[in-house]
């Protein structure tokens, strides 16, 4: 052979080995254009990889092919992730575990920390020392001190107007906010949340308190297996218990509490999305705006979360939000996974189905149900005495499909036991 055709072999061959290595090593430059208007800031060139590989690699990370819609442009999240929330898929991922401020989404993990430790109907007399310490400028629902309010009307002081002020009274129950926090960070350690560092019980802006958009999808997943939280987090509005008048025999006051979550009430110019089930909003200084929100639509049950998108218009956080649930409905069944939400280091691992794996995952098996995870008796949406469930509950559940496990153990298995979330009903 010539030595100028050796050359041309050659280099034909350095070509082609170049080609296959940024292909196998990454996927991600690939998978889809850089979206418009992304974040300024720059994620770590590192972060984690539970879930899989992809997961800790800055960038876009998403697998398109023939029949895969493209991705919605003008997502400008510094990181977000559409994971099915029975099956555990990552559908697609934004700097899936950069680690930033979660502001009040944290209070899911709060939630699934606390939420099984008192009795929906038990009552508490709040004391000053309850309400120490609350950051200036928080968001508040109104608790009253020296009023006496049941823990039903905590929780939905917490979810419904995101209130620091629940939360304290809530944390000074369970021990108060160190030991509170201390149960949370043990609590987000089981989950594999690595991302994940607790300083507040309520989010508010601290030093070095942190979590990550995949983290906070696992603490939504967890909490959903519960009934009371699916409950909470659904509710649109409900009473709320005020101060106490001394006219006639003293009686209680009521008032109106709204759902600060813009996918479920709706706003001026936010549609209530169609299928939406809850989860936790948050908005701080630091922060900017957070959400995670789960859905259904066609059987199909998914899992958003965004974090603090730089276009700063009104409401922008739920917008990108629904375009993401938009396209993760028409992706699913079609888009392969680019990484998997882990179970829990308590899993008990059951026999796994037929089938491929879906993704790799780092440390750990695929799918879970929760911890805790209660049975479906009937439908959550059931009115309770006061009014706070039935109109003001947007989803119901459907009953039979959960499974409840000796021990509250978790179920590692391909399909993730999540309740059926049915369809929106309509409001009056």
């Amino acid at each position: 052979m010539s030595a100028p055709k050796k050359i041309a072999q050659r280099s034909l061959l350095i070509t082609s080995a170049a080609l296959l290595t940024v292909s196998g090593l990454a996927p991600s430059a690939f998978a889809a254009p850089k979206p418009s208007g992304s974040p300024t800031a720059a994620p770590p060139a590192g972060m984690s990889q539970v879930g899989g590989a992809r997961l800790g690699v800055p960038g876009t990370q998403v697998n398109l092919a023939a029949g895969v819609p493209v991705l919605p442009g003008g997502l400008t999240a510094r990181s977000w992730i559409v994971t099915d929330a029975e099956s555990g898929d990552v559908l697609a991922s934004h700097n899936a575990h950069w680690r930033l401020p979660p502001a009040s989404t944290l209070k899911m993990l709060f939630a699934d920390t606390v939420l099984p430790r008192f009795p929906s109907d038990q009552r508490h007399r709040v004391a000053p020392t309850d309400l120490a310490g609350i950051g200036a400028g928080s968001s508040m629902v109104g608790i009253k001190e020296n009023e006496t309010y049941t823990v039903h009307d905590l929780w939905l002081g917490v979810f419904l107007r995101s209130g620091n002020d629940a939360v304290h009274v809530l944390a000074a129950m369970n021990g108060g906010v160190p030991q509170t926090v201390k149960d949370m960070q043990a609590h987000a350690d089981a989950l594999q949340a690595g991302d994940t560092h607790v300083v507040s019980p309520d989010g508010y802006d601290a030093p070095r308190q942190y979590s990550s958009a995949y983290d906070l999808t696992l603490f939504a997943r967890s909490g959903l297996q519960k009934k009371d939280f699916r409950e909470y987090c659904s509710t649109v509005r409900a009473k709320f218990p005020g101060a106490t008048t001394q006219k006639g025999k003293g009686t209680r006051e009521t008032f109106e509490i709204q759902n600060t979550n813009r996918l479920l009430s709706g706003d001026a110019d936010t549609s209530v999305y169609p299928g939406i089930a809850g989860v936790k909003n948050g908005n701080t200084t630091n922060a900017g705006a957070t959400f995670t929100g789960v859905a259904e639509r066609g059987g199909k049950v998914l899992l958003v979360t965004v974090m603090n998108p730089e276009k700063h218009e009104h409401d922008e956080v739920y917008k990108e939000t629904a375009r993401l649930f938009d396209w993760g409905f028409k992706a699913a069944g079609k888009v392969k996974p680019v990484g998997v939400l882990v179970p829990p280091l308590n899993a008990t691992p059951s026999a796994q189905p037929s089938g491929a794996p879906s993704a790799d995952v780092t440390g750990a098996a695929q799918g879970t149900a929760g911890a805790g995870s209660e049975p479906v008796t009937g439908a959550a949406a059931a009115a309770r005495s006061g009014g706070s469930r039935g109109a003001g509950t947007a989803v119901g559940i459907a009953a039979g499909l959960l499974v409840l496990l000796a021990g509250g153990a978790f179920l590692v298995n391909r399909r993730w036991p999540l309740p059926d979330l049915m369809r929106r009903r309509q409001r009056p």
